[in-house]
Order: C-alpha cells, then sequence, then structure tokens
C-alpha cells in the first residue's frame, strides 16, 4: 500500500530533505544532519511537519462523559482552552495510543492521536460510542499541522507568522478563526503546535523557512529530542503490551474517575505491581544501546532497549528499557548486549535531560 503524504511534501523534497516511511506517510527525517536539527531546537529555533497526526473531534450532550469513559485523565477537571495528556487503554490495561485532549468548549473535545494509530483509534472509538449521544468526526485529513519549537518559538511565531501567542502557558491554546494554535511540543523546549487547512499550513511554513530565523526540522531529531527529556513513543515505551503503568505514567491516570475502560486492570496493577517496567539505563563508554536489544543481569536476559542514543545534549550514551521490575531500583548495575558484546551500566532516571517548558 502506498503511503500517505503530507501538505508539506513537495517542500521538504524541494530542500533536500531525506525521506523514509513513518507511521504510513512518507516523512522528512533530516534536512542537513540529526544533530545540527537537534542543537538548533535545544538553543534556537526549529519548526516541524506533524501534519501526519491524527485530530478527532467530539461533541453533543454526551460528549465530555463520552472521552471521560475513553481516556484515563479527568477532562470534567479542564477549562476551556486547556490541554491534557492521557491514553486510551484496553480493558487488560495495555495500551491504545496516547494522546492529546483540547477542551474548546462546553461538549466540545478535539483529541490529536499518533499518525501510525489513526486507523486503529478510530476503529476502537467508533466501538466504544454506542450510548453516547455524540456527533464523532475523524478529522485527520483536513488538518496540516507543524510544530514551532526551541526557546526563541515565541519570537519567531509573534513576529514572523504575526501570531499573538505570549498570553498561552504551558498547555493551553486558543482558537482563531479556522485555525488552533496551542503552547505544546513533543521536544522538552518551549514552543507551539498550529493546526489549520492545509493551504494556511504551506502559508506558514514558507513563511518560516523563508525567514531563515526557524531551521527545519525533520523526524530524527525529533526522536532524539523527546528520547533526551523522557517522553515516550507509542510502540516503544507504550503499546498494547506496554500499561501506563508500566511506563511510569501513572499519574496521568485518574483512578477516583467513577470509571474508564481499563480502570480495573490498573488499579490492580497498582496494587499488585507490574513483572516488567519503563527504566532508564546508563552505559559506560560510546557503544550506542538500540530498540530491541537484549538487557541482562549477571548474564541472564532480563529485559530490551526500547529507545537509546548517544545523547546529543548531554554526550551520554542511555537508553530507556523494559525490565523485571525487581531490578529497575536505581543505582541497579546492568548490562546491554550490543551486537556480540556486553556494556556495563547503571539504573537511572529516564530523564536524560532537563525540559524547558514555560509554565
Amino acid at each position: 500500500m502506498k503511503n500517505k503524504q503530507t501538505c508539506l511534501y513537495d517542500r521538504h523534497a524541494a530542500l533536500g530533505a531525506q525521506i523514509s516511511p513513518f507511521g504510513g506517510f512518507d516523512m522528512p527525517i533530516q534536512y542537513t544532519t540529526i544533530t545540527d536539527e537537534h542543537q538548533a531546537v535545544r538553543n534556537d529555533c526549529g519548526v516541524f511537519d506533524v501534519s501526519h497526526m491524527g485530530e478527532v473531534t467530539i461533541k453533543g450532550p454526551d460528549a465530555e462523559r463520552y472521552v471521560q469513559h475513553i481516556f484515563t485523565n479527568d477532562v470534567s477537571k479542564l477549562e476551556p482552552g486547556k490541554i491534557q495528556y492521557g491514553m486510551m487503554i484496553y480493558d487488560d490495561g495495555g495500551t491504545v495510543d496516547d494522546l492529546l485532549v483540547y477542551k474548546m468548549g462546553q461538549n466540545d473535545f478535539f483529541l490529536v492521536i499518533n499518525a501510525a494509530n489513526i486507523d486503529k483509534d478510530w476503529q476502537w472509538m467508533k466501538e466504544h460510542a454506542d450510548g453516547f449521544d455524540i456527533d464523532l468526526q475523524n478529522r485527520s485529513d483536513a488538518y496540516g499541522q507543524i510544530a514551532i519549537q526551541g526557546p526563541k518559538a515565541e519570537q519567531v511565531t509573534e513576529e514572523v507568522l504575526g501570531i499573538h501567542c505570549k498570553e498561552l502557558t504551558f498547555y493551553t491554546f486558543k482558537v482563531i478563526g479556522d485555525i488552533i494554535v496551542s503552547r505544546t511540543g513533543y521536544t522538552g523546549e518551549d514552543g507551539f503546535e498550529i493546526y489549520g487547512s492545509h493551504e494556511y499550513i504551506c502559508q506558514c511554513w514558507d513563511k518560516l523557512i523563508s525567514s531563515q530565523r526557524c531551521k527545519p526540522c525533520g523526524l530524527g531529531c525529533r526522536d532524539t529530542l523527546r528520547f533526551e527529556v523522557g517522553l515516550p513513543l507509542y510502540g516503544d515505551e507504550l503499546s498494547a503490551d506496554i500499561s501506563p503503568v508500566m511506563a511510569g505514567l501513572s499519574i496521568f491516570c485518574k483512578l477516583d474517575k467513577d470509571e474508564f475502560i481499563g480502570k480495573e486492570a490498573l488499579e490492580k496493577q497498582k496494587a499488585e505491581g507490574t513483572s516488567y517496567k519503563i527504566v532508564g539505563i546508563e552505559l559506560e563508554g560510546k557503544a550506542i544501546p538500540r530498540h530491541g536489544y537484549t538487557v541482562l543481569k549477571d548474564g541472564q536476559a532480563i529485559g530490551e532497549v526500547t529507545t537509546g542514543y548517544h545523547t546529543i545534549s548531554t554526550d551520554k550514551s542511555v537508553c530507556m528499557a523494559l525490565i523485571k521490575t525487581e531490578y529497575a531500583k536505581l543505582g541497579t548495575p546492568l548490562e546491554v548486549q550490543i551486537r556480540k558484546k556486553t556494556f556495563p551500566g547503571t539504573v537511572v532516571k529516564k530523564k536524560f535531560y532537563d525540559k524547558h517548558y514555560k509554565k
């Protein structure tokens, strides 16, 4: 099956981007180098095409009750203009997807889901909509989206795009005509995500690139940036087999809510513990642990790497890994098998670099 292309695809090709399949789309991985683009976001400003992400709208008398039913966080606490992060989970506690919920108004919600999960999520949402008086719409093909990220993101968004965004705090948004502007991102830096028509998003991209104040960035550095600050990626640190509790994301699962799909499974996991847990591991030396590499304790396999890099910001070889919970205590010495050799490491916190959000 042919991969989809975002509204910005031709612009990526014209800039000479290295393009590869991701989540069913042909996406730019890098334009210059991953290191160069990573540093632009940490120190200056970068722009990402994230038009591959999915958008679902939920409106109607039962919209809030429905979102509460399918979502682990508590949207009853949300005011219009605010955003929550959380998950949709299966009855057994495994993760359907992690997502953002925007409260547009009373009984009016805008959900942002992962590109690779759009079809699966949409089917799952429809299957669980019986008995709710709602209008559920998959709007993924209607929206383009860019993410402007870095310490100069606010200045660039205001001055280059003419979008007034200073008043927005982290995880808030505003609607300007047909566009949505939120102070969110996936890099650990300050920044904004803009949703709009394909035509409008293309205009924004052109202004940003021609201004030369915002570097085009690919999915390569999007991954190194999110990894350094301990943000999970669906398919790596969350999956149908990895629950939010196993991933250390219980804070986004409000077990004091009346009910949500999978609540009982999470309550059981919280009470009894889980066999496996996501941890951070720092290795000695420069060897790079990659997804799927085996984690060992005294020569015995106890888990595997979910994401690993030699970090650009801190110059360390680190990884996140799903390992047996008995070995998950901070400071525990472990080994990671990289090709035919094993390298010593230590369990550390999953956040390898400090976030710089505007609160």
